[in-house]
């Protein structure tokens, strides 16, 4: 048992990470794709929103059905059925020319998306859990390192072969995620003789979880905390004084500045939870984001800047390690593919409306205070759940016994 939970971590971690890295070596570039290969000059705004924003929604909402099957059937082939779809469907974009095809092609990758959930639930149910937070904080690092070596490969290849060709890059190695889930990753005890839940019921069972729920508020205020920066941070760097040649390459270090930390500290944080209570980490990661963000309102500098970006990186990077270790400790095993698949959905729909909200703001107010209301807003929602004595419920004695009259309600 030590050995198998081990190997797959470090099996699912390589697959998150060659899945997140896949996306990050072609999606970024979408503006340049639809503008160079796919002749769309008039509204590139408008389609490169589109394109982006229509995988998301699909995705948060099909997430549910996902975990449905995922419970019922496993979670291992949920991993193989999204990491060959979607290296198929990368591949598709290598030989579309007509805009409205593309954007076809990006609901289909919402819909068959689920390899990062799949993955992040296979090792939530098969690591024991005292492990668990060490688990999640290890996996949190995954696809923080694929988001900072995707984009770099990514410029690399768009530069020198082109954008299109970013896709058969991006299908390649979600190809290699799906092999590598496919042959090593392993789950032990799944009873596929249970019987298959609906949608709806699977939605009143969570609501009725009341820890859960709140869970899934914090997912989706935690990603949009951090979405609804992602339109203006190139941006805000340029009103630095930087040269716009240097923008791009000013703006990706300060980019990977939060996930170095993430790297850095993700696993520390798991540590620490699983020691003092994923509540207090939780907490910890809310109250040190929202600091970090107000303090960037004061920094006239980039080099400051990307340093204040490093040390919010080092709390917030215990914020999602923990959220996934507390719906590891909230919900029964035969719900937790489910629970998951809803936390994606929650993630997903915060990762539309962050930048559309952002850039609103954007062009409202100056992006300076933006940094303020996002910092308000994470500490106000620390603030809410220790008022109401939520984190209490975060306790591991508490949520097990909670998880365990909830196992016993449903037998």
């Amino acid at each position: 048992m030590d050995y198998s939970w081990k190997r797959n971590l470090v099996v699912l971690w390589i697959g998150v990470f060659f899945c997140s890295s896949a996306y990050s070596i072609s999606i970024p570039f979408l503006p340049i794709f639809l503008n160079t290969e796919l002749g769309v000059d008039k509204n590139l705004t408008t389609w490169s929103g589109i394109a982006f924003g229509i995988t998301f929604l699909t995705s948060a909402l099909i997430s549910p059905y996902w975990g449905s099957l995922a419970d019922k059937y496993g979670r291992k082939p949920m991993l193989i059925r999204s990491g060959f779809s979607l290296a198929v469907l990368y591949l598709l974009n290598y030989f579309v020319y007509d805009p409205y095809l593309f954007v076809g092609i990006r609901v289909l990758q919402g819909l068959l998306a689920g390899f990062v959930p799949a993955a992040i639930a296979l090792v939530g149910t098969n690591t024991p859990e005292e492990k668990s937070g060490y688990a999640m904080g290890i996996m949190s690092t995954s696809g923080a390192t694929g988001s900072i070596l995707g984009p770099l490969l990514g410029g690399l290849i768009s530069h020198y072969y082109g954008s299109r060709n970013a896709f058969l890059f991006s299908a390649a190695i979600v190809l290699i995620a799906a092999l590598v889930a496919t042959y090593g990753a392993k789950e032990h005890n799944f009873n596929r003789s249970a019987p298959r839940s609906h949608v709806m019921d699977d939605v009143k069972h969570a609501f009725a979880n009341r820890p859960f729920v709140t869970l899934l508020l914090l997912m989706a205020v935690s990603t949009f905390s951090v979405m609804l920066l992602e339109p203006l941070l190139t941006v805000y760097v340029i009103g630095m004084g930087v040269d716009k040649n240097d923008a791009s390459l000013t703006s990706g270090i300060i980019f990977s500045a939060v996930g170095i930390a993430t790297i850095l500290m993700a696993p520390r944080w798991g540590k620490f939870g699983a020691a003092k209570g994923y509540g207090k980490v939780l907490m910890i990661g809310l109250i040190g984001g929202g600091i970090g963000n107000i303090l960037q309102f004061f920094v006239t500098g980039y080099v400051g800047f990307g340093i204040l970006r490093f040390g919010y990186g080092l709390f917030f990077a215990g914020v999602y390690p923990a959220i996934n270790a507390l719906i590891v400790q909230m919900t029964e095993p035969e719900f937790r593919g489910r629970a998951f698949s809803l936390n994606q959905s929650s993630s997903q729909i915060a990762t539309m409306a962050g930048p559309i909200i952002g850039g609103i703001l954007g062009d409202v107010i100056a992006i300076r205070w933006v940094f303020v209301i996002n910092g308000i807003l994470l500490l106000a929602v620390a603030l809410l759940f220790k008022v109401k004595g939520m984190n209490l419920m975060f306790k591991p004695a508490a949520s097990r016994k909670l998880v365990e009259q909830r196992t016993q309600a449903r037998s």
